[in-house]
């Protein structure tokens, strides 16, 4: 496998995973207060979307500093995958199962 086909891969996957970070962000919409108070009744919610972003973008970068100094051969290509799969679990909403 080329480096390239698996950064590409990677990044793909990165940014799948910091879009599922903003389905989970929802104010009710117009006819329910100004825009600005509903946002502040979700704080914790926006807080944990920047949290989670910014730990995703800093993978991200390491994850490219690390590929661009490496032999990319099937066991990292294996290695890379694990490491995505945690990565895509970043976003899950763990109160959705008291749902």
């Amino acid at each position: 496998m080329s480096r390239t086909r698996l950064e590409e891969f990677s990044d793909a996957v990165f940014a799948v995973a910091m879009t599922l970070l903003a389905l989970n962000l929802a104010v009710a919409g117009p006819g329910h207060g100004p825009l600005l108070h509903q946002v502040a009744d979700h704080w914790p919610s926006f807080v944990a979307y920047l949290i989670s972003f910014f730990t995703i973008g800093l993978i991200w970068v390491n994850h490219h500093a690390l590929i661009g100094n490496v032999a990319v051969d099937r066991t990292l290509a294996l290695l890379n995958l694990v490491l995505l799969l945690f990565v895509v679990l970043i976003p899950v909403d763990s109160s959705s199962s008291s749902r």
